[in-house]
């Protein structure tokens, strides 16, 4: 990866239960791609005392992406899904012009110690798309497409690359590609991605021009031609982004749009309660956050 032109190191963030490794938005970088934001949740063990309960939230403007390497979270919202998902899973969830959901410790789990580990990603919708009708799709692992080239393992989590195309249904140009190896290998892109690019080292290292890489680092290039790196053994990282907006994306809690004005509404359609509650989760949520 010799066009290495920014690295951002994980940095803490509460999300009420527990810690977790923000990478996106950055002040230096706001996005890679259409993807917006980014969570590492965990590794973390929740004892038969605690569970995973993210109350009932809205989101406008984009679609979540949750991907576990550990654990179970039962999601519902108020288009009246509820889905389980597990490790190597993709919950594909496009907000549009609004929708609520949360995402809880599933009944049977509730009483049992529990490992956490995951991605919580969110992708900014194009701007004639903001305003659509909210969707939701849940894509298993085994419908992942993966393939191997020696020990490289690669998994296309979601959009279009190397000639193929995740299940997941994005509205965007993008890609996401899990690589795991368990030997040193050298590792060559080319020219198979476009757009900007970013690479997140999950566990083991890369090394480019002399240099080593190691986990909770986010390494983005001057542009999506990769070239050439070596990943060390035992490694797993994850490679996403694709075609930047020609509009700036505004972020305010939950809600991103290319309209600070939207966002203002929305604000004022949660702090009503106006927004569809979920069937079965109607009684809490998330307030608005006052911010100091």
């Amino acid at each position: 990866m010799s066009n290495i032109k920014l690295i951002i190191e994980e940095r803490a963030a509460n999300i009420g239960k527990f810690m977790v490794g923000r990478l996106l938005p950055f002040r230096q970088k706001r996005m890679v791609g259409p993807f917006i934001y980014i969570d590492h949740m965990g590794p973390v063990k929740l004892n038969e005392r605690q569970n995973f309960d993210v109350l009932p939230h809205p989101h406008i403007g984009l679609s979540t992406l949750t991907f576990l390497f550990e654990g179970s979270i039962m999601h519902r919202d108020a288009l009246g899904n509820e889905v389980e998902i597990k490790p190597g899973a993709v919950n594909w969830m496009t907000a549009g012009k609004g929708i609520v959901h949360s995402e809880r410790t599933p009944e049977y789990l509730r009483d049992s110690p529990l490992f956490m580990h995951g991605l919580q990603i969110w992708v900014a919708l194009p701007k004639d798309l903001e305003e659509m009708e909210p969707q939701f799709s849940h894509i298993e692992e085994r419908d992942i497409p993966s393939w191997t080239d020696g020990d490289l393992e690669f998994k296309l989590v979601a959009g279009e690359a190397f000639g193929r195309k995740s299940p997941v249904p994005v509205f965007s140009k993008l890609f996401m590609l899990e690589i795991k190896s368990k030997s040193k290998r050298s590792v060559n892109i080319g020219d198979e991605l476009y757009g900007e690019a970013g690479l997140y080292i999950l566990d083991g290292a890369i090394e480019s021009e002399g240099n080593i890489y190691e986990p909770k680092q986010l390494l983005v290039a001057k542009d999506s031609t990769l070239c050439e790196f070596t990943i060390k053994e035992n490694s797993t990282i994850y490679i996403f982004g694709g075609d930047a907006f020609p509009e700036e994306r505004f972020i305010d809690w939950n809600f991103v749009s290319s309209s600070k004005e939207r966002i203002e509404e929305a604000k004022q359609k949660w702090a009503t309660q106006s927004f569809a509650k979920i069937k079965g989760d109607e009684t809490e949520f998330i307030p608005y956050p006052t911010y100091k």
